[in-house]
Parts: structure tokens; sequence; C-alpha cells
């Protein structure tokens, strides 16, 4: 690693400042973040094995479920035992090459999640409105496919920014992040050369996959809502509408947190920096937190599964 001139020339080492302005209590916000990842890990997990072992759940529904639960699980392990180090450790280094995959798989975990969160919403849409259809479109083989197009998506998509920060960006002011974790914005404002083509590239990914989901989800539910108020009996539209209101609870805090905390970093320069670093956090860590309690209490399915589980008594 070279310095001239206060610059670094390819770093090989960047400082994690964690959240900066709340450095003093850091090791206290630690606390509530570990306990939203244990209970993500626990909580996903249980439904993973619950779908997996239960062969009343093996429907796309339920599948798509344990996609979910399973991108959770990466996701928030991919950001939290490093942000833990920060907060309780004190170890703030990371290898930039390691930070550049950090990055690529934080990026790259967000976009499956939101592919996802897309394949369920257009199960609900056949499921409701071409009932007959949907064991015939939703098979196996098109599970598959989904899982793979998702996967691949996402990585494809997010594989050039790190291509254009590691080629492009060659000189830094410096090697301080003042982010928790590495985010493509927070690394490619570090550097001294023009970063235009980066943040172009940043916001086509952002727009072009969540934008591009966020359509096709609204146009579905919308659809799947004049379907449901078209449906004779009262029963039948409560029925209909009852297996959507988990699916709709998860796509609003993830999207909307998605785009609270995009607008904030874009367009809230006067807000302070740790409010940023701290609803960046959140988006990250509260959808894998939240999502399995979610399902597990308004899926009648996966709550039986567990109560089952934790409440059964065994017969003499």
């Amino acid at each position: 690693m070279l310095t001239f001139n206060d610059s670094v020339f390819m770093p090989s080492v960047l400082t994690l400042i964690g959240i900066p302005g709340l450095e003093s209590v850091q090791c206290w916000i630690g606390i509530p973040f570990c306990t939203m990842y244990l209970i993500a890990v626990t909580g996903n997990s249980l439904i993973i094995a619950i779908i997996k072992y239960e062969n009343s759940l093996h429907k796309p529904m339920y599948i798509f479920l344990a996609m979910l639960g399973a991108t959770d699980i990466a996701l928030s392990t991919c950001i939290l035992p490093k942000m833990l180090g920060i907060f309780w450790l004190h170890l703030p280094q990371i290898y930039f090459e390691a930070c550049l995959l950090q990055m690529w798989l934080i990026h790259s975990f967000q976009a499956i999640e939101s592919g996802i969160l897309l394949a369920m919403a257009l199960d609900r849409f056949v499921a409701i409105c071409h009932p007959l259809r949907h064991a015939t479109i939703f098979s196996q083989k098109l599970l598959t496919y989904i899982g793979v197009g998702v996967t691949l998506r996402a990585a494809i998509l997010t594989a050039p920014s790190i291509v254009l920060i590691k080629c492009c960006l060659k000189v830094y002011r410096t090697t301080v992040i003042s982010h928790s974790y590495c985010e493509h914005m927070a690394i490619v404002k570090l550097a001294t050369e023009d970063i235009r083509v980066n943040k172009a590239y940043g916001l086509f990914v952002a727009f072009t996959i969540l934008g591009f989901d966020i359509i096709f989800i609204t146009l579905s539910y919308v659809q799947i809502f004049i379907t449901v108020f078209q449906l004779p009996q009262k029963e039948a539209r409560l029925k209909a509408f009852n297996t959507c209101i988990a699916h709709i609870c998860v796509f609003l805090q993830f999207y909307l947190l998605a785009f609270f905390s995009f607008f904030t970093h874009r367009f809230g320069s006067h807000i302070p920096p740790y409010v940023h670093i701290l609803l960046s956090n959140l988006y990250l860590l509260v959808p894998p937190f939240l999502n399995p309690i979610v399902y597990g209490i308004k899926t009648r399915q996966i709550r039986a599964q567990v109560l089952k589980i934790f409440f059964s008594k065994e017969t003499p």
C-alpha cells in the first residue's frame, strides 16, 4: 500500500468506523442487534426445518418461504458478525478484497430476497386468480428455474460493481469507511477519481431489480384484490385475503425500509450521519428478524407445526 499527497494507492486494508457519532455507545447498540440476529437465525432455521420435514408443506408457497428464510439467514450473517466485532471487540480493520466480497454478498442477497418476494406474489396471483392452473404452472421444475434465475440475476447484476471499483478506482483519499459494513457508495466515495460511472451503475442495479420487482408485485396484488372482491361468498373472500396478509406485511416492511433508507441517503443531507447508518443497519436486520415472526403468526400451517414442536405432550 503506497501513500502520497495524503492519498492511498490501492489500499490493502480498510477501517470501518461503525456508527459515526455513536462510537461511545456502540457496545450497547450491539445488544439489540445481536438479539435480532439470533431470533432471525433461529426463527428462519425453524421454519426451514418445518417445511423440509412436513410433507404437507411441500407446496410452492412454503418452498418460496424456505428460500426466503435461507436468504434472510445468509443476509444477516454477512453483516452482523463483523459489525459485532467492531462494536464489542474493537476490530474495525477489514481486507480490501474481503470488503468488496462483503459488499457483493450483501447486495446480491438483497436482490435475491426481492426476487423471491416477486415469485411469492406471482404464486399467490396464480393460486387465487387461476386456481385450476396453479399446480400445472408452478411445477417443481419451474420452482428450480425460479430459484436459479433469481440467484443468477442478483449475482450477475451486482458483480460489475466490484469490477468497476477494483479496476477504475485506484487512489483513495482515506481508508476509513464511515459505516458499519461495506456498502457500495460508502466505498466509492473514498476514491479521488471520477465516481460517476460507479454511482450510476449502483443506481441502475437498484432501480432495475427493485423497480422491476415492485411494479410486478403491485400489478399482481391489484389483480388479486380485484378477483377477491368479485368472489360471491364472503367466507371465500376472507379466506383468499387471509392467505395474502402475511405476504403483504413482508413486502411492505422490506420495500418501505429499502426506499426510506435509499431516499434518506440521497436527499437527507441535513440528517446526522448516524441516522443514515442506523437506517441502513435496520434495513438489513429487521426483515430477517420479522419475517419468521410474521409467517409464524399469520400462517396457520406454520403456526400449528411450531405449537406442535414446543407445546405437544407425549402420551404415556
